[in-house]
């Protein structure tokens, strides 16, 4: 018996310094490839070809020319024909990218140089969102293999990486919603202690500070903080007060002071304005040009059409879903259409069963909150709110401004949509009706004991190379051909 005992012990220390091998020996490959695509991008692509970036990169090479952050009327800064500024709206990223390039202006002139200075910037953005993308997959599938595909999926999607790779504020915002829902996660599990509501905290500022797309986590995040103190007991309603107060207001306090100075600056240079949105349009009507001022612009809503007309008789959805999936350069560059059917089916279509299949037709599926059923649901309510917020902010921008329907304004809904694509996987794979998949006259294709684990294992390895092949073929087999044939093409 002393024998068997010792056995199985030597063979449990084997697997776990097996597992610990492989799950190093996948950290180095996913990190390797974001770094290895990410530079790619960065330095092949020619300056202004991504969307906006010239009008965006205005803004730190006005920190780097005066040392000061500019003011949304600034000449300086304002876009030609459209008669705005992008210095209106939070500058978080563009602050990062004007003092980092003003610092390399110490060393060199190249006008090079500081733009793929700016650039780092978002890489780095990238590479820390793709930190807390692997971790929370850790959080949110117990079973590894999954939240390696969810790390995989959400961090190598080809216009998520591209975001990393130029100028923009985006980057910076998708960084933000996997560091908030990691801060969040936490907080639901371990009480809102320092370290999660800390992590929370930051996410929340760096959202604020860098896109107003996606304002709908900030709600949720307060939404499901102030509903984890709500608990029902002998069919009566209680709420937890003391540590609500205790993390609330140190949270509160800590995004005040990462945020409040932006946006009291804003009110005093604005008349009042603190989210600079109509300081903005005021801008447009007194220096657009006629064919972009406010007044005259012609959108879908002033022209009298109504929403629904503009969906009926646009491509709306069909480009913001190719260009949601990856579409290079300025809008000028798609991809494979086998990688648009491959992401169509992974990413919406399992998206589709992770939100139907009921979780208890799935055995041994992962649970977020097994002891607070309600409180996970009502997360789950809450990143399908996450998903379609961006949605209809980008509908409302195409119809009242009439904006060019693109993926990158859905782009803050990748991390819950993300978790749902393989949550659905995940509940396939537990249902009943998945052995029917297994069976061949009758007969079960692998032993008994280890035919799931050994079919969801090649499964979920297959699609994590799927997707590693998917946007390496879509940067070196369409990025770098183009740019090859179209030398600065903008």
């Amino acid at each position: 018996m002393w024998y068997n005992m010792r056995k199985d012990i030597i063979l449990r220390e084997i697997t776990m310094k097996q597992n610990r091998k492989l799950s190093i020996a996948t950290a180095v490959c996913y990190f390797g490839l974001y770094i290895v695509i990410a530079l790619s991008l960065l330095i092949r692509q020619p300056f202004g070809s991504p969307p906006d970036e010239n009008n965006r990169y205005l803004v730190p090479q006005y920190i780097v020319e005066h040392g000061t952050l500019p003011n949304g009327y600034d000449e300086e800064i304002r876009i030609g024909g459209y008669g705005f500024s992008y210095a209106f709206q939070p500058i978080l990223p563009y602050i990062f990218q004007g003092y980092a390039m003003r610092l390399v202006n110490l060393f060199t002139d190249s006008e090079e140089a500081l733009l793929y200075t700016a650039r780092s910037v978002n890489f780095l953005f990238g590479l820390v969102m793709a930190v807390f993308v692997m971790l929370l997959g850790r959080k949110w599938f117990e079973d590894r293999r999954f939240a390696w595909l969810f790390a995989f999926l959400v961090t190598f999607l080809p216009q998520a990486i591209f975001m990393h790779t130029y100028v923009n504020t985006d980057s910076c915002c998708m960084m933000a919603t996997a560091i908030m829902l990691y801060g969040l996660t936490c907080g639901l599990k371990d009480g809102f202690k320092w370290s999660s509501s800390t992590v929370m905290a930051v996410g929340i500022i760096f959202c604020a500070m860098s896109y107003y797309n996606a304002y709908g986590y900030i709600l949720s995040c307060m939404l499901l903080f102030v509903a984890f103190y709500l608990t029902r007991a002998d069919g009566k309603i209680s709420f937890d007060w003391k540590p609500f107060l205790k993390w609330g207001c140190f949270i509160s306090v800590l995004v005040l002071a990462g945020i409040g100075w932006w946006f009291v600056r804003s009110a005093i240079l604005y008349d009042g304005d603190f989210l600079g949105l109509q300081a903005r349009e005021n801008c447009a009507a007194l220096y657009a040009v006629p064919e972009q001022h406010p007044d005259t612009r012609l959108t879908w809503q002033n022209q009298g059409y109504s929403v629904w007309d503009m969906l009926r008789e646009t491509t709306f959805f069909e480009l913001s879903r190719m260009s949601f999936i990856g579409i290079f350069g300025a809008m000028s560059i798609p991809m494979s259409p086998w990688v648009y059917r491959f992401y169509r089916v992974l990413l919406f279509g399992c998206a589709v069963l992770g939100i139907l299949i009921p979780l208890k037709k799935c055995k041994g599926a992962t649970k977020l909150l097994p002891r607070r059923k309600g409180l996970e649901v009502f997360f789950r309510l809450n990143m399908v709110f996450c998903i379609l917020m961006p949605l209809i902010l980008s509908i409302q921008y195409s119809y009242t401004r009439d904006y060019q329907p693109q993926g990158r304004y859905l782009l803050p809904s990748l991390v819950p949509l993300g978790y749902y694509s393989v949550r659905g996987l995940e509940k396939f794979f537990r249902a009943n009706f998945w052995e029917c998949f297994l069976l061949i006259k009758g007969k079960m294709i692998l032993p008994a004991g280890r035919r799931k684990e050994w079919l969801e294992t090649g499964v979920v390895v297959a699609l994590c190379l799927l997707i590693a092949v998917c946007i390496i073929v879509s940067v070196y087999g369409y990025v770098y051909p183009y740019y090859a044939e179209n030398p600065g093409a903008l």
